[in-house]
């Protein structure tokens, strides 16, 4: 990815069950440092060891926040849990990292959450007006203290999450650890990925499968749509599916969010990203020399564009590996500075060549001309930018951070205007009508909210992110205003 005005999404969440001994956290480290392309605000792991739930997690990325001198003087455990960040609501705030630790009269929980609640807002309210006190600004305590309410009313920990799938809305992949289980659970719209792993008699659940593959775990399966699974000493239980009219993974876990090496609901996001670069030369024929990508998800669509094509494939942007995921960098100046140092020309790839870039999709735009400015100063003839995303013209309420419509320039500007404004010789998208085709032979359906301005489910009446960050005076102007 080349630009700081992409996406703003998510998290990934891991849980490891081991049935017999301990030595939990270095499984659950790598995991994490697996899955730290879904989140580099924060980490955090929690350990239960005979029942005892301790837990740290900082701001940072993981290598940061655990280093060895951290990690040994952790207490091994015969389950843990653990959580990278990226906050669509709150702020960058050790507060806000995750896992959420809940101590209450039926014991302890600890909490992981990947998503992003539609009725947040509307619960929040509620239980504060009942006299709940909330300690983050993030949804995810909303969920936690859902869990914990219907935890005073039922038998059991699984019971109380299920419970709470019946009240809590949107987007949700869940794993939560008590005194004794370990329950991942996944929202019934499939908005987030989740799945099961093997390594062999513990239990791992994962984000993506990538994280299984870094720990040697086997792959059992996805948790479907709506599904619990519980892992107890005797075994695994799951729970039937709720059922939802509506299903829809997440497109751009297939486009961008994913890692290329894992498999999601049943299909390689490689070879995903390899369709939509073929559809793109088939829909957006150009007369160039080479084709490059945008490291790093531009790359696989890059080449899928030079199979099809018959145009040769080239590297002709080098990123430096040491600065993380541009847009994952919370605040717009700190992304800005980051995109000046993050990416460099091949010169002797693109110099009086005639270059087809391929990236995974443009929301602001504001950084597509720096990297078309990069190119031609490098002695590009001409640069055609090619995206294996349609034009995002919605905002997205179910685990990004794009709510503000006018901020997006596909909203603002037809596809012609952005090439010219980008000072590209030409630009494409990828067809709406080619997005069920990324899948190739499995059938899965896909939220394309962001494209479409249709979701799964109604977007949320009013959201409150960042509230408890606004200056007085610009909430008086807000109240004023409406």
């Amino acid at each position: 990815m080349i630009q700081s005005d992409k996406l703003h999404e998510e998290c990934g969440v891991f849980g490891i069950y081991r049935r017999s001994g301990d030595g939990v956290i270095d499984e659950t480290y790598h995991a994490l440092y697996a899955l730290q392309h879904r989140g580099q605000e924060s980490c955090g792991i929690a350990v239960n060891h005979d029942g005892v739930i301790s837990c740290y997690k900082d701001v940072g990325l993981v290598t940061d926040v655990f280093t060895r001198d951290r990690m040994s003087k952790m207490t091994e455990g015969e389950m843990a849990v653990g959580h990278c960040r990226y906050g669509t609501t709150g702020t960058l705030n050790s507060a806000n990292a995750q896992p959420l630790l809940v101590n209450h009269l039926k014991g302890a929980m600890a909490l992981c959450h990947n998503g992003n609640l539609t009725n947040a807002a509307f619960l929040r309210e509620r239980y504060e007006m009942a006299g709940a006190i909330f300690h983050t600004t993030t949804d995810s305590e909303v969920i936690a203290y859902t869990i914990t309410q219907q935890r005073l009313r039922t038998s059991s920990i699984e019971a109380a999450i299920r419970a709470s799938m019946e009240i809590i809305e949107g987007a949700y992949s869940l794993v939560a650890m008590s005194a004794t289980k370990l329950v991942a659970a996944r929202d019934p719209h499939g908005f987030r990925p989740l799945c099961m792993g093997q390594i062999g008699e513990d239990i791992v659940f994962a984000s993506e499968t990538c994280a299984l593959d870094a720990i040697g775990a086997q792959f059992i399966r996805d948790i479907l749509p709506g599904e619990m699974v519980v892992v107890t000493k005797d075994g695994i239980t799951a729970w039937p599916p709720l059922e939802s009219d509506r299903k829809g993974l997440c497109v751009f876990e297939y486009i961008y969010f994913a890692r290329p090496d894992s498999v999601v609901d049943g299909v390689s996001v490689h070879e995903a990203r390899i369709r939509a670069g073929r559809l793109l030369a088939k829909s957006h024929p150009v007369d160039a020399d080479v084709v490059i990508g945008a490291p790093d998800s531009g790359l696989d669509a890059a080449l899928g564009y030079s199979y099809e094509s018959g145009i040769p494939y080239g590297i002709g942007l080098i990123k430096n590996k040491y600065i993380g995921r541009t847009f994952i960098q919370p605040e717009q100046t700190q992304r800005a500075a980051s995109v000046r140092i993050k990416l460099n020309a091949v010169t002797a790839t693109v110099k009086d060549k005639r270059v087809v870039l391929v990236d995974d999709s443009i929301v602001r735009g504001t950084t597509s001309a720096r990297v078309v400015r990069i190119l031609r100063e490098a002695g590009a003839q001409e640069v055609h930018v090619i995206f294996s995303a349609p034009p995002f013209r919605h905002a997205c309420y179910f685990g990004t951070d794009i709510d503000n419509e006018e901020a997006l320039i596909a909203n603002q500007h037809t596809e012609e205007e952005i090439g010219k404004i980008i000072g590209a010789d030409s630009i494409g998208f990828l067809q709406m009508e080619d997005l069920d085709k990324l899948t190739g032979d499995v059938h899965l359906p896909m939220c394309k909210g962001c494209f479409s301005g249709e979701y799964p489910v109604p977007a949320p009446v009013r959201m409150t992110k960042h509230r408890f960050e606004i200056p007085l005076t610009r909430r008086e102007d807000e109240n004023r205003e409406e």
